[in-house]
């Protein structure tokens, strides 16, 4: 088989991955990944165009992109559940609507019988399964697929935690519908965009409305980087309520809990860092995972994006829960009739290992959130009048494995002492550890969260030009962004919508942007790629 996949930037020779994918997927995986996208158009056709929307078909249609989001699913036999579910979503909705005459090919489809129909189905709908479309537009459409998978991540996790908005999936359905029918022209498709952008930022304000309702407004607080004496589950991805969850069902057990990667925010949570066995964060970004999680006598759960091949040395004791599945990896069930997950194989399993030797680390702060940041604004605006605070930069984004992310880290280090830096997602593990300092009792280096706390960054930018009565883009704030999924592309146009202009952006530009559509970015948002640490940082603070 073959397969092609471009959705993100380590995508195989900056172009595409064509044999194998660099995430790992397999060419059956992206295959099915390719028809349930293509099924999820469908529904989406037919929810807008005929307006049978229900809820049930809204989650699976968040729940089916999510899925196919890079690091998410590698297990063929789950796609095919999702696929087989999503037809018969569409074939319910399409009952209802009884539409006659043409409809759109991704409204019309039935599955085949057999796994390997399936495949055959898939080979006509895939990323470039129209080799006479305009490469422009079909730039345009992926950009907008993407955006939508980003979107679909965050209204997941929000709908987890209760909290559900008609316009969401109504947006996603819509844009779904111009997808299937595949006919739009740019500016309808730049407008659709741009809409995406808006879409996330609402939908990222309801994750953090939720959060904050089930565990508290976030507030700074100290997170050991060392280990404790006893056994230990490592937690991975981005799911608090999993992460909650797992804490009740080890309270009193003597098993210690550790976040990894996008996980670390949970410490600034009061509800999640009230467990005293909430122990501290073990290791780095996501791309590290193999050789710490080989490292580690402990059990591993990971609950969302973030997986990668488990290795011999682990295999045995990671598990997966939610939408992220690898094949042969034991998999906690979703919650059923409101209960909590049972987490037992993974405390199990963990008691088994042992876990760790006593060994004390250094501390890092996270929790500067925008209710925090904004508690002190007043003093960081007289900070700025004074001079004290010469510049802030956004340095965040996502963490990968490609060469090139050594820029962040360098350009963090250079960053003056009368700067401050903002960082968020998994792209800080590259500096957050270094001792930064501070200006009149404000941290020169705040951590404001996961990738999707990108909304309390957008409401600390606004409320500051609020009190400079500027506007965003006339702050010194200069964002400097690392990408490698779809999460933040959804976040990329989320910025692009709200105007905000001269971004730099790497390590590497989205293979699926073309020349003509990144000439379009250039000329209306000035956005540019990163260059070296030392001229971007130049061409700021000039």
């Amino acid at each position: 088989m073959k397969m092609f996949c471009y959705q993100c930037e380590q995508a195989a020779k900056g172009t595409g991955c064509t044999v194998q994918g660099v995430c790992g997927k397999d060419p059956e995986t992206a295959a099915l990944q390719d028809l349930l996208v293509h099924a999820v158009k469908g529904i989406g056709w037919l929810a807008d165009r005929a307006g049978v929307r229900d809820r049930a078909a809204d989650v699976l249609v968040v729940r089916a992109l999510f899925s196919t989001i890079t690091n998410v699913n590698f297990d063929p036999d789950r796609l095919e559940e999702l696929i087989r579910e999503a037809a018969a979503v569409k074939a319910r909705l399409r009952g209802a609507a009884g539409i006659s005459g043409e409809i759109p090919a991704a409204a019309a489809w039935e599955p085949a019988a057999t796994r390997r129909g399936l495949l055959e189905q898939a080979a006509s709908v895939g990323l470039m399964a129209d080799p006479e479309r305009n490469e422009d537009l079909r730039s345009l459409e992926h950009l907008l697929l993407f955006g939508l998978k980003g979107i679909a991540a965050y209204a997941d996790h929000a709908h987890i935690l209760g909290k559900d908005s008609g316009e969401i999936p109504a947006f996603i359905s819509r844009a779904l519908a111009a997808l299937a029918e595949g006919n739009r022209g740019a500016d309808e498709l730049v407008g659709l965009a741009m809409e995406c952008g808006k879409t996330n930022i609402a939908t990222m304000e309801l994750l953090s409305a939720a959060h904050r309702e089930r565990f508290g407004v976030p507030s700074p607080a100290q997170v050991s980087l060392g280990t404790r004496k006893g056994p230990a589950i490592i937690v991975s991805g981005h799911d608090m309520l999993d992460l909650e969850e797992l804490l009740a069902q080890t309270e009193g057990t003597g098993v210690n809990v550790y976040t990894h990667g996008e996980m670390l925010p949970a410490h600034a949570y009061p509800a999640l860092r009230r467990h005293a066995h909430l122990a501290g964060n073990y290791g780095t970004a996501w791309q590290n995972q193999q050789k710490e999680f080989a490292a580690a006598p402990a059990a591993v759960l990971m609950t969302t994006n973030c997986i990668q091949r488990p290795s011999n040395a682990y295999a045995d004791r990671i598990f997966t829960t939610g939408l992220v599945a690898w094949p042969g990896v034991a998999h906690i069930a979703d919650r059923t009739d409101g209960r909590p997950k049972d987490f037992s194989p993974v405390i199990a399993r963990a008691k088994a290992l042992g876990g760790f030797g006593e060994a004390p680390g250094r501390t890092i702060t996270v929790g500067f959130g925008h209710e925090a940041i904004l508690g002190v604004a007043d003093t960081v605006v007289e900070a700025v009048k004074a001079g004290a605070i010469r510049r802030f930069f956004l340095i965040g984004g996502c963490d990968g494995a490609k060469p090139g992310r050594n820029y962040y880290t360098k350009f963090a280090e250079s960053v003056p002492k009368d700067c401050v830096i903002l960082t968020l997602a998994c792209g800080k593990y590259r500096f957050n550890a270094m001792e930064a300092g501070e200006i009149g009792g404000i941290p020169r280096l705040l951590d404001v969260g996961q990738c999707n706390d990108a909304y309390s960054a957008v409401r600390v930018a606004q409320a500051l030009a609020g009190a400079f009565n500027c506007g965003v883009n006339d702050l010194p704030l200069t964002f400097i962004l690392s990408w490698y999924e779809q999460k933040a592309v959804a976040i990329l146009l989320s910025l692009l919508a709200l105007g905000i202009r001269d971004m730099r952006l790497g390590p590497s530009l989205p293979a699926f942007v073309t020349p003509g559509i990144l000439k379009v970015l250039v000329e209306k948002f000035n956005i540019m790629p990163i260059a070296s640490p030392e001229e971007d940082l130049r061409a700021a603070l000039a």
